[in-house]
């Protein structure tokens, strides 16, 4: 899984780099995209940056893959020959 002090994530919940399932309890359930989120905040802070850094990042790395799926399903324009 993912070694992380329970306040951190919390201060990430917070800040709304993450936003796990809850239970009718208000226990958080962790998925697996979250775990993933988990690592790369990880990793983000390890190179250095802090968590506005991490929420841009993890911002514009969501605004990328929109943009892909996007143009993914469109149909590709012929070129000229």
């Amino acid at each position: 899984m993912v070694a992380m002090q329970v306040q951190n994530l919390r201060v990430y919940e917070r800040r709304g780099l993450l936003r796990p399932d809850r239970t009718e309890g208000g226990t958080r359930l962790y998925s697996a995209a979250d775990i993933d989120t988990l690592h790369r905040i990880r990793d983000l802070l390890a190179e250095g940056l802090n968590l506005v850094g991490v929420a841009r990042v993890l911002d514009l790395e969501a605004e990328n893959a929109r943009l892909r799926a996007r143009l993914g399903s469109r149909p590709r324009a012929r070129g000229h020959d």
